[in-house]
C-alpha cells in the first residue's frame, strides 16, 4: 500500500514541480571547485544522467559565480538538462547583487537563515538576497541546520525556556528553534514579496530521531514543500542505513517532496553512489520506479556456489546500463521485477511471483535452472551459458512487453494464488 502524501504547495523548479502531487524528487550535490567549471559541469551530468532530477552547486566566491553560466553553457552542449541550486552561506547578498549573470541562470537558491548576517544586517542581507530570487523569478529553499542555527535566535529561547515552570530539555529547545527559524524566515520572505509557491523548507540535523520528530512538527505547522534529508549522514552502510531510517518512517507518513542521502563519499569514491540509494529508498517503499528490481535470496548452506550471487549480480548490473536506452524506447520498463534464487526452498515460488524468474540449482540439487514468466515455466536452463541465456530472456521480455506505450498494470501475483478457506 502506498501511503497518502501530505499535501504541499508545488513548488516549479525549471521544467520539475516540487510537492502537490509531484513525485518525490531525487536531489544531490557537487563536491568540486565551482570555480572549475569543467569540473563541476562533469559532476553535475554524472549524478543527472545517474538519477539525480535536481543538483546543487557550491556558489561561495565571485569567482565561482561569474563560472556558472560557463557551466550551464558546458551542461547543454553535453545535453544535460537539469535544474542547478546555487548554495549560499555568509555572503550570498553580495555574490547575488554582484554578478547578476549567475542570478538569473540558477534555477533556485538555498539561503541558510543561521548565516546570511549578524544582528541589524542579518535582515537586511536576508532581504537582498529574497529581493534577487524575486527580481530573476526563483525559488528559494530556506535550509536551516542545526549546526549552524543561529545563534541569537537559539540563545533567546532557551532563556524563554529557562523562564518556564516546566523547562524543556536542551535538545528539545534547539528542534523548536530550527522550525521557529524556518517559518519565521519564510514569514519575511513573504512579507518581503516572495509567494509561498516558490518557497521550500528544510530543518536539517544528523540524528535520525531528532529528523523524524523535527518534520513531523514542521509538517504539522505548513503547508510548504520540504526537502528532507540528514546533514551529516556519514559513510557507507552507516550512512545509508540512517538515511533510510530516518527517511523511510517520514515518508511512510505522507511527509517529504525532495530528498537527498547526504553520503560521505569514500576516498576516491563515486558521488552518484547517494543517488541511487535515494532512488532505491524511494523504490523499495513503492513511491517512485526507476529501474527493474532484482530480488535474490541472502544465500545459504544449501547455496555454497556463488554462481547464484555472480548472476544476480551480473543481471541488476545489467538493468542499470540499460536503462537510459530502455527509458526512452520501453515505457514501463523501470517497474519490471526479476527475481534470481539459489535452491528450491523459495526459488521456485519466488520466481512465479516476479516478472521474470529464474531458480537456480543449490548444492546438491540437479543442475538445471526452471525459468518462470509471468508465473508460468517457460523453460529450463542447463549448462555453463546460463547467465547469457538468462539475459537473453530478458532483453526478449523487455522488448514484448514494453512497447512505445506505457502498459496497463496487471494484477499482482498474488491474485492468482489460491487461498484455502476454513470449511
Amino acid at each position: 500500500m502506498v501511503p497518502a502524501r501530505r499535501i504541499s504547495r508545488p513548488v516549479r523548479v525549471a521544467d520539475k514541480v516540487i510537492g502537490g502531487d509531484a513525485p518525490v524528487l531525487v536531489q544531490s550535490m557537487t563536491n568540486t571547485d565551482t570555480e572549475d567549471a569543467a569540473a563541476t559541469a562533469a559532476q553535475v551530468a554524472a549524478l543527472a544522467r545517474a538519477g539525480s532530477e535536481i543538483v546543487r552547486i557550491t556558489v561561495n566566491t565571485v569567482e565561482a559565480a561569474k563560472q556558472v553560466p560557463e557551466i550551464r553553457r558546458r551542461l547543454e552542449s553535453m545535453g544535460v538538462s537539469v535544474p542547478l541550486v546555487g548554495d549560499f552561506h555568509f555572503n550570498g547578498h553580495k555574490i547575488l547583487a554582484q554578478v547578476p549573470e549567475c542570478a538569473a541562470v540558477l534555477d533556485k537558491y538555498r539561503i541558510n537563515p543561521g548565516n546570511v548576517g549578524h544582528g541589524t544586517k542579518r535582515d537586511e542581507q536576508f532581504a537582498t538576497m529574497i529581493e534577487k530570487a524575486i527580481e530573476h523569478g526563483k525559488p528559494v529553499r530556506i535550509g536551516v541546520n542545526w549546526g549552524s542555527l543561529d545563534p541569537e535566535l537559539l540563545a533567546r529561547m532557551m532563556d524563554e525556556n529557562a523562564r518556564l515552570a516546566k523547562p524543556k530539555e536542551a535538545d528539545e529547545v534547539m528542534r523548536d528553534a530550527l522550525i521557529r527559524s524556518a517559518l519565521e524566515s519564510a514569514a519575511k520572505a513573504r512579507e518581503i514579496g516572495l509567494p509561498a509557491e516558490r518557497i521550500v523548507l528544510s530543518c536539517k540535523v544528523s540524528a535520525v530521531q531528532d529528523l523524524i520528530g523535527v518534520y513531523r512538527e514542521l509538517a504539522a505547522q505548513c503547508d510548504y514543500a520540504l526537502h528532507l534529508g540528514l546533514t551529516e549522514a556519514g559513510m557507507g552502510s552507516k550512512g545509508i542505513v540512517a538515511s533510510t531510517a530516518a527517511m523511510g518512517v517520514l515518508l511512510q507518513e505522507g511527509i517529504g517532496d525532495t530528498i537527498r542521502v547526504s553520503l560521505t563519499p569514500e576516498p576516491g569514491g563515486d558521488r552518484t553512489k547517494e543517488v541511487l540509494v535515494a532512488q532505491e529508498i524511494l523504490q523499495t517503499m513503492g513511491l517512485r520506479a526507476f529501474t527493474p528490481q532484482v530480488s535474490a535470496c541472502p544465500g545459504c548452506g544449501r547455496t555454497t556456489s556463488t554462481f547464484f550471487q555472480e548472476l544476480a549480480d551480473k543481471i541488476q548490473t545489467y538493468l542499470r546500463e540499460q536503462m537510459p536506452v530502455w527509458k526512452a524506447r520501453h515505457p514501463g520498463v523501470e517497474e519490471m521485477h526479476v527475481a534470481v534464487m539459489g535452491c528450491v526452498v523459495n526459488g521456485p515460488g519466488e520466481s512465479k511471483l516476479a516478472n521474470i524468474g529464474i531458480s537456480l540449482p543449490g548444492s546438491g540439487e540437479k543442475p538445471v535452472a526452471p525459468v518462470y514468466v509471468d508465473g508460468q515455466k517457460t523453460v529450463t536452463l542447463k549448462g555453463e551459458r546460463i547467465a547469457e541465456e538468462f539475459q537473453a530472456i530478458v532483453e526478449a521480455y523487455v522488448k514484448s512487453h514494453y512497447g512505445g506505450s506505457r502498459p496497463a498494470p496487471r494484477a499482482s501475483r498474488l491474485e492468482s494464488i489460491p487461498i484455502r478457506t476454513a470449511p
